[in-house]
């Protein structure tokens, strides 16, 4: 009767444990779904400067709030599970300027110059581990 109740002990343990990774994988999958969302809806898609602006704050927000780390120069170090990476190629110049070179210079300034001017997302790439965003390549198209 004891090896009875400790194998069903046993059994119940295991389904519990099983039970809370699933629940924990999901709700991590779920998470990197809906940080993904913010960012893919603009992948192969034209939009205006103010969403650019928009783009760079929530991926600059994201940084901080997951404390990710930066270099002597001020830019956020790419780490293997939640930092994001923008670049912006510019026409005006053909030049490519990260996020925090246009944080840093004043995002009121970049919108007032670039609302009017139409960008493109053209590249996106994921952290193998967590499957969030982690780089996007914005392309401004007009001028």
């Amino acid at each position: 009767m004891k090896k009875l109740a400790i194998i069903f002990l046993i059994g119940i343990i295991m389904i519990v444990g099983i039970a809370y990774m699933y629940l924990n994988y999901k709700a991590s999958y779920n998470e990197a779904r809906k940080e993904n969302n913010q960012f893919e809806s603009y992948y192969n898609q034209e939009f205006y400067g103010a969403d650019v602006v928009t783009l760079i704050n929530k991926a600059y927000d994201n940084n901080l709030t997951n404390a990710v780390e930066k270099d002597e120069q001020g830019i956020f170090k790419e780490n293997d599970t939640n930092s994001i990476k923008i670049d912006i190629k510019m026409l005006d110049n053909d030049t490519t300027y990260n996020m925090e070179t246009l944080y840093s210079g004043g995002m009121d300034r970049f919108a007032e110059y670039y609302n009017g001017i139409k960008f493109k997302c053209t590249q996106i790439d994921y952290h193998k581990s967590t499957g969030k965003v982690k780089y996007l390549l914005i392309e401004q198209i007009t001028q």
